[in-house]
């Protein structure tokens, strides 16, 4: 067994979960990056955390497959001999907002589910008895769409709602050897809203984030990332809590209403 810490971040390919095995890798931890789709990003990812002094394992998986998840915590364990860490970043979306209903149909609501609530309880379920062994941590990467019901589309928001509830569950149930806590981030400044968006409707929503939000601003993935690693690395008394991320946007809109003379 290895000495270093080990880290397994689905999804690591772009956006929040590169943003968080880079920092990983930079703060001495080794790093399974996965990827379902774009392998070139993967690489690139990977590189990344070699050039921070990071051992690294890039795996092609998706983790809506039971079978995949096994063999992404199977292969660390092989090459490292323990798991200390599991970033569950890996997640899918439809942006089909309320107008536009009649263009989700069951193959598109269990497919998101699928990826973002099976997977993450899969990859957990592979990866419990490495973290129990060396006292390790979970994060869990939500969305507000989990705690407010606004988002991208209903199974997206149904799909965090589910991880929202099973990382109480699971805080629970694997305490007190690990750890587990959500990130539930608002807007983020990643291509992942760009692709969903298009150019236009992601400037569109950064304009309104920035308007309307306590803080002003949308999160960019390294502001996520951040979080997590805190989660990981600091919050040594903390588990099965949902970090809000999301510029004040639970809090309503900044606007002032005028008091009375």
């Amino acid at each position: 067994m290895t000495e270093r810490k080990i880290a397994i971040v689905t999804g690591s390919a772009t956006g929040v979960g590169a943003a968080t095995a880079l920092r990983l890798a930079r703060r001495g931890y080794d790093v399974l990056i996965n990827y379902s789709k774009s392998e070139a990003e993967a690489r690139q990812s990977e590189a990344a955390c070699r050039a921070a002094g990071a051992d690294t394992l890039l795996l092609r998986g998706d983790v809506a497959q039971d079978a995949d998840c096994k063999a992404l915590a199977r292969d660390a364990m092989g090459r490292w001999g323990r798991i200390d860490a599991l970033v569950n970043n890996a997640g899918i979306s439809t942006f089909s907002g309320a107008a536009n209903w009649d263009a989700l149909d069951a193959q598109t609501f269990q497919r998101i589910i699928g990826v973002n609530a099976v997977g993450m309880f899969q990859m957990v379920r592979a990866c419990a008895p490495h973290l129990k062994a060396v006292q390790g941590a979970i994060v869990n990467v939500s969305s507000v769409a989990g705690s407010l019901g606004i988002g991208s589309s209903v199974p997206y928001i149904a799909s965090k709602g589910a991880v929202n509830s099973m990382t109480l569950h699971l805080a629970r149930v694997l305490a007190p050897e690990v750890r587990v806590n959500a990130v539930c981030p608002g807007m983020i400044t990643s291509r992942w809203f760009v692709d969903g968006l298009g150019q236009a409707g992601f400037e569109k929503v950064k304009a309104l984030t920035e308007q309307n939000t306590a803080l002003g601003r949308a999160s960019s993935p390294e502001d996520v990332a951040d979080a997590i690693v805190w989660l990981i690395d600091g919050a040594r008394t903390m588990t099965g809590e949902l970090l809000l991320l999301d510029a004040g946007l639970h809090l309503g809109s900044r606007m002032q209403v005028p008091g009375r003379a």
